[in-house]
C-alpha cells in the first residue's frame, strides 16, 4: 500500500462493465446483409414471442422495438449506450431489438446476422453475462431452428463469428496504463493471443475517456467457456499492470497527480462551454482520483453515469431538440456542472 495510505480498491475501480453477445442465424434463409429475404418482420415477431411467451416469469420484461418506430435522437442515444450497433441503427428498413426494461439485454434482430443476443453488466461478470444470454438462446431456439454445421458450428455472415458466434468484451478505465503509452504492448500482445484491444465503441473506434474495451478475436475452435477464461485472465493481468502502476504514481508523484486530479474537478465544477473529448479526459481523471481517495464525496456510479449522459444522444434527447455544436457544448458544461456541484 502507498505510504500515505489511501486506499486503492484495484477491480472495481477499474472495471466498467462485461458484455456477451451471441451471433445466430435461421436455417433455410439468407443472410440479412444479402438482403433477399421477405420476411423480416415475420422473423421479428417470432423472435419476440419466443422471447415474451417463452417464459412466463419474464413475459413484462422486454419490450419490442423497430428502427423504423423511432427517431435518429433515439438510434444514437441506444448506440451510446451499447444497446444497438450503429450498423443497426441505420436499417430503418427491416431493423429492430428485443429490450429489457433493466436495458441489460438487447437482442438486435436483422443486423448484419437475423439475431444478436447480447447482455452488458457492470463490473467484471462474464460468466453471469454468458448465462443470461444463453436463457434468451435457448428461448429463441425453441421456435426456430438455428443455421449449424457439425464441423463449423454456428454460421455467420462475419467469418470471424463463425464456431461459437460468441463475442465477449470487458471496458476498463486504464488512464495511468494509456498515459505512459502502454496501451501499444498491450495491444501487440493481446493481438498474440486472439484478442483485441479497441476503443469506447469498438472496432474503428478511440479511447475517449481511457476507456478500452479488451475482447475476443476467435470463435472456430475453442469453446465458450474457454473464450471466457482467456479473456478474464488476460484482463485481470491488465488490472493489475495499471493498480501497480497508480501505486507508484502516487508514491512518486503525489503532488502531480493530486493536481491533476483537482484541476480536472475545478474546471468540470465552473466550466460553461465543454466539449465531449475535453469532458471524458477530465471526468476520467477524476475518476482516478476518486479510486486513489483524492476525491471522496463521488462515486464511482455517479462519474459512469456522468460519461454516459454527456453523449450526444443523451443531449438531444433530454433538452428534447437538435442542438448546435456550441449548444451541446453549453448544455454539456451545464449538466455537469449540476452533477459535480
Amino acid at each position: 500500500m502507498p505510504s500515505d495510505a489511501y486506499e486503492i480498491k484495484k477491480e472495481a475501480d477499474i472495471v466498467v462493465s462485461s458484455r456477451v453477445r451471441l451471433a445466430r442465424n435461421f436455417e433455410n434463409l439468407s443472410f440479412p446483409l444479402l438482403n433477399k429475404n421477405t420476411n423480416e418482420d415475420e422473423i421479428i415477431e417470432k423472435i419476440y414471442l419466443a422471447i415474451a411467451e417463452g417464459d412466463e416469469s419474464r413475459k413484462d420484461e422486454f419490450a419490442l422495438i423497430t428502427i423504423a418506430n423511432i427517431d435518429k435522437i433515439d438510434r444514437l442515444n441506444y448506440v451510446e449506450k451499447h444497446l444497438i450497433s450503429i450498423m443497426l441503427s441505420k436499417n430503418i428498413r427491416t431493423g429492430a431489438f428485443v429490450l429489457s426494461k433493466d436495458e441489460t439485454i438487447s437482442i438486435m434482430i436483422n443486423e448484419e446476422d437475423h439475431v444478436r443476443i447480447q447482455c452488458i453488466l457492470p463490473d467484471l461478470q462474464l460468466e453471469k453475462a454468458l448465462e443470461e444470454t444463453y436463457k434468451i438462446d435457448d428461448l429463441i431456439e425453441k421456435r426456430m431452428t438455428y443455421d449449424f454445421d457439425e464441423k463449423f458450428g454456428y454460421l455467420s455472415s462475419c467469418p470471424t463469428n463463425i464456431g461459437t458466434g460468441l463475442r465477449a468484451s470487458v471496458m476498463l478505465h486504464l488512464p495511468v496504463l494509456n498515459n505512459i503509452g502502454y496501451i501499444t504492448g498491450i495491444r501487440r500482445v493481446a493481438g498474440q493471443i486472439g484478442l483485441a484491444v479497441r476503443g469506447i465503441y469498438g472496432e474503428g473506434t478511440e479511447a475517449k475517456g481511457n476507456l478500452f474495451q479488451i475482447s475476443n478475436q476467435i470463435t472456430l475452435g475453442i469453446s465458450e467457456e474457454e473464450t471466457l477464461k482467456n479473456l478474464k485472465n488476460t484482463v485481470v493481468q491488465i488490472i493489475q499492470k495499471e493498480s501497480t502502476l497508480r501505486e507508484k504514481l502516487l508514491l512518486e508523484k503525489k503532488d502531480d497527480i493530486e493536481d491533476s486530479v483537482f484541476r480536472a474537478l475545478g474546471i468540470l465544477k465552473n466550466a460553461r462551454i465543454i466539449t465531449s473529448n475535453e469532458a471524458m479526459k477530465l471526468i476520467s481523471n477524476l475518476k482516478l482520483g476518486v479510486a486513489l481517495n483524492i476525491i471522496q464525496e463521488i462515486s464511482f456510479k455517479k462519474i459512469d453515469q456522468l460519461m454516459a449522459i454527456i453523449q450526444v444522444g443523451y443531449l438531444h434527447k433530454h433538452y428534447k431538440k437538435d442542438l448546435t455544436e456550441k449548444e451541446r457544448d453549453i448544455k454539456r458544461a451545464e449538466i455537469i456542472r449540476e452533477k459535480v456541484k
